[in-house]
């Protein structure tokens, strides 16, 4: 570990105070003087007034030339709002491309254009906002330099208007909807341009074509003319009315009624800073999560969805690493009834940002659950250009609980303490982190800690990682995900890019990775070695081939099919050989597909045969069909024999309008022998505020006898005080 930790300081300090890379490239921005209409007509004399952008560069293919793509950005301001006009002129003759009217929306499916705004300057984090040709909104939480969350939602208006020779984008942001620091005069800006007939992506300020159009390190600048008004009272509520029926089959039990009421409140603490309160949330509207054939050995990780978890969650949920989580909000809420909650989350100035949240969950007395509380704290410091080191604080306890002396038992109280350091270079060649964690129990263990390590350098054609872990026997986090402990881990990774003269194939080259776990004694249990080869085509298609070793000895017993046979004894050792594709089609057809293979050895001498396909056709921009098929066909010895697992999940979205969406999920797991439909309406009827209708089925695959079924209905409001 120590040769990281020495890189991570001597790349800090080369790179650390390196001037801002587009500082060239500003924006000014000045009041209107009249009133702007949201219309997609510009008429207004205050975009005439406007300072313009143009001369876009071209990110992808090539970032070695200016767009051929034309695209004009304006912006301006009010009292209230935040103003927006992009005019994206087409190159070629044909309609534009776009999936559907569904809010935030496939970036690399759609023709579209975005904004990303840095608004303390800091080139970490801000707020995204932007839409396709046919109108759909997109709006997300920036992070972690260039990182977008989606999940956020916010309030703010846009109309697309669809000229001969144009599209035009037109959006007011309110002040309140945004945070900022009062008083400085630039912010980081960027706008982003994808046009899918020319295959183009391109950017206002120059962004190299290894790294994403929403890297806040090229950003260039947004000079105010005066620096914006704190947004002043700034107190919104949002309350919801929600009544339902369920009906559990299988238990026979009585059909069930549901009327509930709850409230979330935001208050503006400053323009910068958020209080979050909610009392009583409902997360029913949530998408359904999209199921898998498990049959990893370890739990399966999926993704926060719930809307008061989202803003600024990156503090809590991005520290640490993918499987070394110390703070995971699903652990909250998930298997008992929130209570209330309260977050305060943003920024005190422009080095120093803070999260802090509380939350209370109900007892559930059949399961002798008690109360608990979960508190957790992070406060964040940035140092040199864009680094920065971190606190993390969780503490999960059970309310006036002694664990009983048989039945169910639960923990009394679980805590951990976390330091890391994220490193990003100012030309975001460099990039890393540092870590190390402990945890804290009433019966406490010897090694309760945690310490890990990455860093990685990216150029155009080379990318190179290393990233080494070691998880302590008695470390815990019960509000985290750390699927397993007591090892060692390795990770080197190597790739490179061949660019050839060529009219198809745009880039090619190979990637190299191995990641070995070892036991505290560095005795190896497990190995993953793989080598691949990408095509990546013009026409936005791609290829992979890819070989792969895999060594496996077992720490406890595991049953290769994880559908409830025989186990493999603990301590037998197995390995083989893989090979195996990934396809992609380009994005430009009305019929695109996705295919991936995998053929070769498995566990006991066994082997798998593993195929996806999704396979998607639109009828744009009202209605986008997805279908989307896995294959698992394990053939083993005795006592487990073949074993065949289909998992099937057609999804048909349809958009009357970008305020209109009504979508249907459905997904049959042969592993699960369960057949679950999820249908939902959703109509905004004012910005941020909605109404709900969401019906879910489950069933039995031979029979469609009914398991049990659901149907909500959920009224939101959006109210500024």
């Amino acid at each position: 570990m120590r040769p990281l930790v020495l890189l991570f300081f001597i790349t800090s300090s080369l790179a650390g105070y390196a001037q801002k890379k587009n500082e060239a490239y500003q924006l000014p921005i000045r009041k209107s003087s009249d009133l702007i209409r949201i219309d997609g007509v510009v008429e207004e004399t205050g975009w005439a007034q406007a300072a313009t952008a143009t001369d876009f560069y071209m990110v992808t293919p090539m970032d070695t030339s200016k767009a051929r793509v034309r695209t004009d950005v304006k912006m301006t301001y009010d009292e209230e709002n935040l103003y927006l006009l992009a005019i994206c002129y087409h190159a070629l003759p044909g309609p534009y491309i776009v999936e559907s009217l569904r809010r935030d929306f496939n970036f690399g499916k759609n023709d579209n254009f975005l904004l990303f705004m840095d608004t303390f300057d800091d080139q970490t984090n801000g707020f995204s906002f932007g839409a396709n040709a046919a109108g759909a909104q997109w709006d997300g939480l920036m992070y972690e330099g260039s990182r977008v969350d989606l999940n956020w939602d916010n309030k703010w208006t846009s109309v697309v208007k669809n000229y001969e020779d144009k599209w035009i984008f037109e959006a007011a942001i309110p002040f309140k909807t945004i945070r900022y620091k009062k008083g400085i005069s630039n912010w980081g800006i960027n706008f982003s341009r994808l046009d899918l007939k020319t295959t183009e992506k391109s950017s206002w300020a120059p962004v190299p074509r290894q790294f994403p159009t929403a890297a806040l390190a090229f950003s260039g600048l947004l000079v105010w003319d005066t620096p914006p008004k704190d947004a002043g009272a700034n107190v919104s509520v949002i309350p919801y009315a929600l009544g339902g029926l369920s009906k559990d089959y299988e238990n026979e039990t009585p059909t069930t009624q549901r009327g509930e009421v709850g409230m979330d409140v935001k208050v503006a603490v400053t323009s910068s800073l958020n209080l979050d309160l909610t009392v009583n949330p409902d997360f029913s509207q949530v998408d359904v999560d999209r199921q898998v054939t498990n049959l990893d050995r370890f739990e399966l990780f999926f993704p926060e969805r719930r809307q008061f978890f989202l803003e600024n969650g990156d503090m809590f949920n991005n520290f640490g690493y993918t499987t070394i989580r110390p703070f995971f909000s699903r652990r909250i809420g998930l298997t008992a009834p929130i209570q209330y909650g309260a977050r305060l989350s943003g920024k005190i100035d422009k080095n120093w940002r803070i999260a802090a949240m509380d939350m209370q969950t109900g007892k559930v007395e059949e399961d002798g659950l008690p109360t608990q509380n979960f508190a957790v704290v992070a406060l964040q410091r940035r140092v040199f250009a864009r680094s920065n080191v971190g606190l993390l604080v969780v503490n999960k306890e059970s309310v006036n609980y002694t664990p009983p002396d048989s039945g169910s038992v639960y923990s009394e109280y679980n805590r951990n303490l976390g330091f890391e350091y994220n490193l990003a270079s100012s030309n975001n060649l460099w990039t890393g982190k540092a870590l190390f964690l402990k945890s804290f129990s009433p019966q406490q263990t010897e090694k309760d800690y945690t310490y890990a390590a990455n860093l990685q350098y990216s150029t155009r054609k080379f990318t190179v990682s290393g990233q080494y872990e070691y998880v302590g026997s008695g470390y815990t986090a019960e509000v985290g995900y750390v699927p397993r402990n007591n090892y060692i881990r390795v990770n080197p990774q190597a790739s490179y890019l061949f660019f050839p003269k060529s009219d198809k194939i745009l880039s090619h080259g190979p990637k190299a990775a191995t990641s070995v776990f070892f036991d505290p004694s560095f005795k190896q249990t497990d190995s993953e070695t793989y080598l691949a080869y990408q095509v990546n085509f013009r026409n936005l298609s791609t290829f992979t081939g890819w070989v792969a070793h895999d060594y496996v000895k077992l720490l406890k017993p595991f049953d290769p099919t994880n559908s409830g046979k025989d186990t493999l004894a603990t301590g037998s050792e197995h390995s083989w050989n893989a090979v195996g594709f990934e396809f992609t089609s380009k994005p430009q057809n009305v019929l695109t597909y996705a295919f991936t293979g995998r053929y070769g050895g498995y566990y006991e001498d066994g082997t798998r045969l593993f195929m996806t396909a999704d396979i998607g056709y639109r009828f744009q921009p009202f209605v986008s069909i997805l279908l989307s098929g896995t294959y698992n066909d394990i053939q083993l010895p005795d006592p487990w024999g073949r074993n065949t697992f289909w998992l099937l999940g057609p999804r048909v979205d349809i958009t009357f309008t970008n305020k209109i969406f009504w979508t249907t999920f459905l997904q049959y797991n042969e592993q699960q022998d369960n057949i679950n439909l999820n249908t939902r309406f959703q109509w905004r009827y004012r910005p941020a505020s909605d109404f709900f209708i969401v019906y879910t089925d489950n069933y039995l695959p031979e029979t469609l006898g009914v398991k049990n079924h659901s149907l909500v209905l959920k009224l939101t409001y959006w109210w500024n005080i």
